[in-house]
């Protein structure tokens, strides 16, 4: 039951008002001089009743109490008489949650005061959910700094307190789930069931009965009534993971539920409410399956409301240094190893790897490097990377290459425009690496270009043609 607070000087108000509010409130009369001077006291309240009356001696003691308590947390609900009505109005548009008239309408200050509570719910269920965001975790438990993050981070802020459906895509291992969960912790569900269902993980035969329920006797097996998935997640949020591998048959399923908003266990004709928040997330290029006919049309555009992009790592390398220390203290901790650093050499190896399991990969070998660490520090030789050594000889090969190159107004300034464009194409992936210390991931980065591309450039320059003057009198001597 919410509790009202009440100011006011007219002493049959107060029982008057417990008696037709005591069913849905609780009334407790307020003390003008304690609020004047501590302004604790409102915080036991969900909503405050400040009754103005204009023929009243204090009456601009009482507008100056009013906007005291305007200030506090607790929405504030102005009773006034017809004299005061644009007094009234001043304090709604100086922050008063809604007024109603003098005497009240039983039906009017109820309807007014359920909404004014309402809010005060919010606004405590908003706090806890910051609290608990600073606590447990939202983007803050998502490490990366760089621009591509950053995208992430806002769009995630906008949708946390919508209740639209949210679709977020990615590569595996760049932390779809993280931003489901940060999604979740930082709005007012935050202290709701968040539940992750991997569709890919449940066999077709289970789906239905695992996300909907079922009652005893459904089908052969059961042996009692069971809530899905649905029904435990509640008021909170449902993470469905890995859509794109529902079947035509359970999308159907799933589709109708979006649409109305409700749904029923397997064996039972009971329609139960959806109140949960629906987060998707996929692997998949969900459009090219609805053109291939693989998913179904209608169920996309329900689904993909808001979309949020997770970036593979690839992306944004500028972040591997800072995820890789994470992951290293945290792996630290758990085994209890006295490693807190990584060796350059190291971490370059780490920055030139592609990453093809994105972050999850890049968990893994930190993980490992820990176990393996002898020392203080991380070693190259600690990376237990499948194609590390290949990637270090290349990169060997890159920088041998990089060394014989000669400026770019060395080229030739003959032929074709575009053997022209090509040749200084050529020199300005050569000294972007050299600019990056033979780091090609950043290299491709700064140039807006693909490693690919890039390293298809480096391997056109011709060694003959391009050696440094040095080299070359060198070669002549």
């Amino acid at each position: 039951m919410s509790t009202i607070g009440l100011y006011s000087d007219d002493r049959t108000l107060s029982p008057l008002l417990s008696s037709v509010l005591g069913k849905d409130f609780t009334v407790i009369v307020k003390s003008e001089r304690r609020e004047s001077r501590d302004q604790t006291d409102t915080e036991v309240c969900d909503a405050l009743i400040l009754d103005l009356n204009s023929k009243h001696d204090s009456l601009q003691r009482r507008i100056g109490l009013s906007l005291q308590l305007i200030a506090s947390n607790v929405p504030v609900v102005i009773m006034a008489d017809d004299e005061l009505r644009s007094t009234t109005f001043d304090l709604v548009k100086a922050g008063a949650f809604g007024y109603c008239r003098r005497p009240p309408s039983v039906r009017e200050l109820k309807a007014t005061l359920g909404r004014a509570c309402e809010h005060s719910l919010l606004k405590r269920q908003l706090g806890a959910g910051q609290q608990h965001l600073a606590t447990q975790g939202g983007c803050d438990q998502m490490i990366g700094a760089g621009p591509q993050m950053q995208k992430v981070y806002k769009l995630v802020e906008r949708v946390t307190n919508l209740s639209a459906p949210v679709l977020v895509s990615g590569e595996s291992g760049t932390g779809k789930e993280l931003i489901a969960r940060a999604i979740h912790n930082m709005g007012i569900r935050s202290n709701r069931p968040f539940v992750a269902v991997s569709c890919g993980a449940i066999p077709e035969t289970l789906i239905e009965a695992e996300l909907f329920g079922h009652e005893k006797g459904a089908f052969t097996g059961t042996v009692g009534a069971r809530e899905g998935y649905f029904e435990q997640a509640g008021d909170g949020t449902l993470f469905l993971d890995e859509i794109g591998d529902l079947s035509l048959y359970t999308q159907v399923k799933l589709l109708r539920v979006l649409q109305q908003m409700e749904f029923s266990r397997l064996g039972s004709s009971r329609l139960i409410p959806l109140r949960a928040r629906l987060i998707f997330a996929t692997h998949r290029d969900l459009a090219a399956m609805v053109a291939e006919g693989k998913f179904r049309q209608d169920l996309f555009y329900r689904i993909n409301v808001m979309k949020i992009v997770s970036p593979s790592l690839r992306e944004h390398p500028e972040d591997i240094p800072a995820l890789a220390k994470h992951f290293l203290e945290h792996f630290a901790r758990a085994f209890k190893k006295p490693v807190n650093g990584i060796e350059l050499d190291a971490m370059a190896v780490l920055q030139s790897y592609p990453w093809p399991g994105n972050v999850r990969e890049l968990e893994n070998v930190m993980q490992r490097a820990a176990i393996l660490a002898t020392s203080h520090s991380v070693q190259r030789e600690d990376l237990t990377l499948e194609v590390a050594e290949d990637e270090e000889a290349d990169l060997c090969k890159v920088t041998d290459d990089l060394d014989k190159v000669i400026d770019i107004g060395d080229y030739k300034s003959g032929g074709s425009f575009e053997q022209q464009l090509s040749a200084y194409k050529i020199k300005l992936a050569v000294s972007a690496v050299r600019e990056n210390n033979g780091n090609r991931t950043m290299a491709a980065r700064s140039l807006g270009i693909s490693r690919v591309y890039l390293h298809r450039l480096i391997r056109l320059a011709d060694p003959d043609d391009v050696l440094q003057p040095d080299a070359r009198q060198a070669g002549m001597g």
